[in-house]
């Protein structure tokens, strides 16, 4: 394909500047990514032009090349004031080839499939629809991109800061000339989020300028570096167990690591340490460990704040499907908000890729006799049931291999439903449960292991599951069942929906075997007249009511039958709820809004971090017990009682991004640690702000924390921007399971807004957990 530079237009002089300087920075990041010679890192670097596809009639032709540092795609707009011409590539959460996104689907030709690609983004952004001149180059730019992601995810800490202070200082240096000036160095400080009067400005300046040239470069730029990105606390650490000739020997590592980091360690761990992270490779011929290579193994996956072990599956995956707490979304067709916001089969992959496990349709009759999903009664957008099943199909075990639970709001026809359940059957084929597992009428829900890679569905059913097993004269069906709202809690509204019918078709309710959704009436009446697979849906006030007043009774409940709880119809932004107190009354299936943001949602994905982020977390013992006492509320004496002090010492935190991109904007940052689960465990204490410094601030100061049933708490670090005048604004979180914490110093990684790594930055504090007296 032909390509042309479409950027404004320079003197040949000019050009030429700029082609020797662009030349010099792609060389650098090169050697600091490890990505020389790499075939697809150029052709990104060439770029080349693309036809971009908003609608069947808006089709046209744009110039994308990736800028020279490596984390920036550019491309030409015909707007004369237009500014946003560039993305991150840390914004894309996906690179898809063909005709998957709603768009490319919708406003191009099927001839065209093997041509077209999509980027998906992070957040809410609309997917970038594109179609390249041939099936060759649409292949090979989802091949750049993707291999970039992937080489630009797998940097080391190290790596990433270095090419991000190298990209600031390019950004700083305005006149390209390789120098720092003392008023550029105060913008770069300022671009790291670090404000400084002009007396330590021109002090920083002088210590680094050994030429007396009134400029830095070179080596002097440096030594800027390396004072700007000294962790004097590591250094104390260091030192305390470097003493074998100013480095740590394996058995110095040994002694950290037994003291310090509480883990069982051996001297064939510490040279396996020295040999990952030593960079200096005489020290690691001398089996010696240096600053350096401890600060590298510090901020390694393996010594942050989570435990590993944690991190993989690590649980009995064989109880049944009521044991376990499941990740469930509320709304998942929605991108936004309830009431106008759009519908989009992405949010459903979103979704599943953030390891969800039960997902809502809410499906009504559409054109052509073709059911559609949305918010009924609202100005939400369409979108086919048929697309929701596909990408469903396409998404459901691409994170976790365990069962996805589709829940149905039916509101079709039955005409329209006999079409659902042809698409159910033809796109899910084997994956969905259309009879029970095993052999026999089934007394308990099967394992998340036993049904890895299924698809049951939750609905409305006209009879028992018992009736499959019957003979042919007991298993007659009516036609029309009970049309109930989902958790009426007004008796009126209940003897109302009496006497409404739905009528509905047999093939659709056939395909509901564990999941079948029925009225609840109460815990006896459910103990007495409810199946195990007859499932009830709770509205959140009423959920909380019940988790509150009756919790032990609720627990009982949950032990063998499935609870569904959704935020209540009065959250038209799609907010949620806290699914805290819901998990601690045994509830499993606890559906959130996904596609908001907030602190709920921060917890929700925190809960579900571990266990290879299968969507299932194993409900403690005294939870899967039908005759347990525990009470969350009272909390009597019993296996649940656990009682630990949890100390914790918010040491430093380092590159903190800014909240907005204006260069005056500078952090003054602080942080909130808080203690999540039963009542009497529920704690949150904050550091004081550090004033105008996000780039390296230090507290030092030390949080004590009872923990009385460690096995349903969670602890939540934030950072927040303190804000004098109005509330704080949100920086970044790391959310986790108490029992998933490790001990000592530890590094913890940070999540923007939307969940997503924020990289390089993160917490540095110190960890102790004992049993209290």
């Amino acid at each position: 394909m032909h390509c042309l530079q479409r950027e404004p237009e320079l003197s040949r002089s000019e050009e030429f500047k700029r082609h020797a300087n662009s030349e010099k920075v792609i060389q650098t990041n090169l050697k600091i990514l490890g990505m020389e010679g790499d075939r697809e890192l150029q052709f990104l670097l060439q770029g080349g032009d693309l036809l971009k596809v908003r609608s069947s009639s808006w089709k046209k032709t744009r110039f994308y090349r990736l800028k020279e540092d490596f984390n920036t795609m550019w491309h030409e707009s015909k707007k004369t004031f237009r500014r946003k011409q560039t993305f991150s590539l840390g914004d894309i959460s996906a690179v898809r080839l063909g005709r998957q996104s709603e768009g490319l689907r919708k406003n191009t030709e099927e001839h065209v499939e093997d041509r077209c690609f999509s980027i998906a983004f992070k957040g809410h952004r609309k997917n970038l629809d594109l179609m390249a001149s041939s099936e060759e180059e649409a292949k090979m730019w989802v091949k750049s991109l993707d291999k970039m992601l992937l080489s630009l995810n797998n940097l080391s800490h190290q790596q990433k800061t270095e090419h991000w202070i190298y990209s600031c200082m390019r950004k700083a240096d305005k006149n390209n000339d390789d120098k720092l000036s003392e008023s550029e160095l105060k913008d770069f400080l300022r671009l790291i989020n670090i404000e400084v009067d002009d007396d330590y400005a021109e002090e920083l300046f002088k210590q680094c300028d050994s030429s007396k040239s009134g400029y830095l470069s070179g080596e002097e730029i440096e030594h800027f570096y390396d004072l700007l990105t000294r962790r004097e606390e590591i250094g104390v650490i260091y030192g305390e167990y470097a003493k074998t000739k100013g480095y740590m020997s394996p058995d110095n590592l040994v002694d950290f690591l037994m003291k310090e980091q509480r883990e069982k360690a051996t001297l064939a761990d510490a040279h396996s340490i020295i040999e990952k992270y030593e960079p200096d490779e005489k020290a690691k011929q001398n089996k010696l460990l240096s600053k350096d290579g401890f600060l590298m193994y510090l901020h390694h996956p393996e010594a942050l704040v989570l435990n590993p072990d944690h991190r993989e599956l690590y649980q009995d995956m064989s109880q049944p499907l009521s044991h376990y707490f499941i990740s469930s979304s509320h709304n998942t067709y929605l991108m936004e908000d309830q009431l106008k916001g759009p519908s989009s089969t992405e949010a459903y992959i979103k979704a599943l890729l953030k390891g969800c496990r039960c997902v809502e349709l809410d499906c009504w009759d559409g054109s052509d006799d073709e059911p559609m999903i949305y918010h009924g009664y609202t100005l939400t957008s369409q979108i086919l049931f048929k697309d929701a099943i596909k990408a469903i199909k396409e998404y459901a075990f691409k994170t976790s291999e365990y069962p996805v639970i589709i829940s149905l709001e039916n509101h079709c026809s039955v005409e329209q439903q006999e079409v659902m359940a042809h698409h159910l059957s033809s796109i899910l084929g084997s994956a969905l449960v259309t009879s029970p597992l095993g052999e026999g009428m089934p007394k308990e829900f099967p394992s998340p292991e036993v049904s890895e890679g299924e698809v049951p569905d939750q609905g409305k059913r006209l009879n028992k599951l018992e009736v499959m097993y019957a003979p042919d004269d007991e298993a007659a069906d009516d036609t029309d069942v009970t049309e109930e709202e989902e958790s009426n809690d007004e008796e009126e509204e209940e003897e109302k929906n009496k006497k409404k019918k739905l009528k509905l078709a047999k093939s659709l309710s056939d395909m509901v075997i564990y999941c079948k959704s029925v009225h609840f009436h109460g815990f006896e009446d459910a103990r007495n007249n409810l199946s195990f697979y007859e499932m009830s849906s709770f509205k959140e006030g009423k959920a909380m009511e019940l988790a509150e007043e009756s919790a032990n009774a609720y627990i009982h409940h949950n032990v063998e039958k499935l609870s569904r709880i959704y935020p209540a119809g009065s959250r038209t932004n799609s907010s949620n709820y806290n699914p805290v107190p819901l998990w601690n009354a045994g509830c499993q299936i606890v559906a959130l809004n996904f596609q908001t943001t907030c602190p709920d949602m921060d917890v929700n994905q925190g809960r579900f971090l571990v266990n290879g982020k299968t969507g299932y977390i194993l409900k403690p013992p005294y939870m899967r017990d039908v005759n347990t006492e525990f009470d969350p509320i009272t909390l009597t004496r019993g296996d649940w009682l656990k009682h630990k002090t949890l100390h914790v010492m918010i040491i430093s935190a380092q590159q903190l991004p800014k909240v907005n991109n204006s260069k005056s904007s500078i952090l003054d940052p602080l942080v909130k640690l808080e203690v999540l689960g039963v009542p009497a465990d529920n704690a949150e204490k904050e550091t004081n702000h550090m004033e105008n410094n996000g780039f390296n601030p230090t507290w030092n100061e030390n949080f004590q924390f009872d923990v009385f049933v460690p096995d349903l708490a969670m602890v939540r670090f934030a950072v927040e921007d303190y804000d004098s005048t109005s509330s704080n604004e949100f920086v970044g979180q790391y959310t986790l399971p108490f029992n998933s914490l490790k001990m000592g110093y530890r590094h913890v990684p940070l999540l923007n807004k939307n969940g997503d790594l924020l990289p390089s930055a993160g917490l540095f504090v110190h960890i102790m957990i004992v049993d209290a007296e």
